[in-house]
């Protein structure tokens, strides 16, 4: 149960920490929220908890929020910004890789103590760094056309909901179904592989969904400059 109340928070905490980059600077706080959030979900996916007797990786609510970066982008300053945001995130995640892929090469002092730790971390197995890198570049340029599409055939304000939700809820079914065929497929017996992608999706889908009320209030922001 505390798990559950203490996830409820940390969903509060992202969402608050988005509208809080976006108020302070605008488009470019959308842009780094992207590389923040493409960088900080491959972190918390190493680290799994229990709710309801389900086991759940962390990561889902900041990665839920790269969408929600990409279709606000999308709404306010249009497709081009938000595929901007897209290979923005890639690099980050592309360049950050390389880096500690690196840095665990280093051989450690015999009194270092992080070692172990970084390689539990960034270690990543190969299909898992795959899967990660293809699901996120499938999913989010889909997302932005799909928000592009429905953004022409639903134009009306009041109809943002249907170009949120619309969008990301296919563009998450693909990234959950690219990213558990690559990293989990024949590792797992295909009844186990379908509950991991099942859930997955639904508590990354049912997390953007509650993001909707914070878009709504992302998209009320005015400021001076087109930054």
């Amino acid at each position: 149960m505390f798990n559950l109340a203490w996830g409820a928070a940390f969903v509060i905490v992202n969402f608050a920490l988005f509208l809080i980059s976006y108020r302070l600077f605008g488009r470019k706080g959308l842009y780094a929220w992207v590389a923040f959030a493409t960088v900080l979900a491959n972190i918390q996916v190493v680290k799994t908890i229990e709710i309801f007797g389900f086991v759940m990786t962390l990561g889902n609510s900041v990665y839920a929020s790269i969408y929600m970066s990409t279709d606000l982008l999308n709404e306010k300053y249009g497709a081009k910004a938000a595929k901007q945001a897209v290979w923005f995130g890639f690099f980050s995640l592309i360049a950050s890789t390389i880096m500690m892929q690196m840095v665990l090469v280093f051989v450690p002092q015999q009194e270092d103590i992080s070692q172990e730790a970084l390689k539990t971390i960034f270690g990543l197995a190969p299909q898992i760094a795959l899967g990660s890198v293809c699901a996120y570049l499938i999913s989010q340029f889909l997302d932005v056309r799909v928000f592009s599409v429905l953004k022409r055939k639903f134009p009306e304000r009041g109809q943002f909901w249907l170009r949120i939700n619309g969008s990301t809820g296919l563009s998450q079914f693909i990234d959950s179904l690219v990213f558990c065929s690559i990293a989990f497929y024949g590792v797992y017996p295909i009844d186990v592989w379908w509950q991991i992608l099942l859930t997955t999706y639904v508590l990354k889908f049912m997390i953007s969904a509650a993001g909707t009320p914070v878009l709504y209030i992302a998209r009320t922001f005015k400021f001076q400059n087109t930054d």
